[in-house]
């Protein structure tokens, strides 16, 4: 039986939908393109000569699950750093994610890591939530960074920035905090996966596998899943489980207010 590459994880090709030969093809050119890049300092090595001293690279994981928090990453690494092997995570096998993650910690000058819930996704929409994550592990970083390597994104912070597109590709920074924030985020699946049993967590992570769809068809979501996710949405929720105590309480206030 063969196997597919899922967010750097390996997963059975059986009982996976089959693709078309155009997804193939594009899904094969851009692994392929992605693996011909080269990861190196050349974004730090121009922002160094820009004056900076401190350059952070920031990256999430998790954007695409349909469980569980965005995880974000902030490292800083001192100059001219080179870890052999160090890439975007999502190319990386797990034994060699870790064994990279421990180089990094023990390299880096600074690292940080945040998370947003579910809860959070659901309100304000991944991309924000994903924002959010990034600028808080900026933000706990000590000493604090005075430039930034973003993968694809800018954040609303006064520090500088440089957004790379397929960042966690070419720059070892983005590298290193992709790396250590998708170590983070599948140890915190493992740990859920005891806790909410029966839909494979520790497998696949949150993301939407076969596996995963089935077990959502089959007993509905749980508390940490992201309800506005199509795949989520279009399960058969038990919406009571959902209810924001809260929230009802404000909407009951409202109308006493408007009666």
């Amino acid at each position: 039986m063969g196997t597919m590459q899922l967010d750097g994880e390996l997963i059975p090709k059986r009982g996976r939908r089959k693709l078309s030969d155009e997804e193939v093809c594009a899904a094969t050119r851009k692994m392929r393109m992605l693996r011909s890049l080269a990861c190196g300092n050349k974004y730090e090595k121009l922002a160094r000569a820009q004056g900076a001293t401190a350059i952070a690279g920031v990256d999430e994981v998790g954007r695409g699950a349909l469980f569980g928090p965005v995880v974000a990453a902030a490292v800083i690494l001192p100059a001219d750093t080179r870890i052999r092997g160090l890439r975007d995570s999502k190319q990386l096998l797990r034994e060699d994610r870790e064994r990279l993650e421990a180089v990094v910690r023990a390299r880096a000058i600074a690292v940080a890591i945040e998370e947003v819930d579910a809860e959070t996704i659901d309100r304000v929409n991944i991309y924000q939530a994903s924002r959010m994550a990034m600028t808080a592990a900026v933000m706990r970083l000590a000493p604090q960074p005075d430039h930034l390597l973003i993968d694809a994104l800018r954040l609303d912070v006064t520090h500088a920035q440089t957004c790379i597109i397929y960042g966690d590709s070419l720059s070892i920074s983005i590298a290193a905090a992709s790396v250590v924030a998708k170590v983070y985020r599948d140890a915190r699946m493992r740990e859920l996966d005891a806790e909410y049993p029966g839909y494979g967590l520790a497998s696949h992570k949150g993301y939407a596998t076969p596996e995963h769809r089935e077990a959502l068809r089959k007993q509905g979501p749980c508390i940490l899943h992201r309800k506005s996710f199509a795949p989520v949405m279009q399960a058969d929720l038990p919406w009571e489980d959902f209810v924001d105590e809260d929230e009802v309480e404000a909407e009951v206030g409202a109308a006493v207010q408007e009666g």
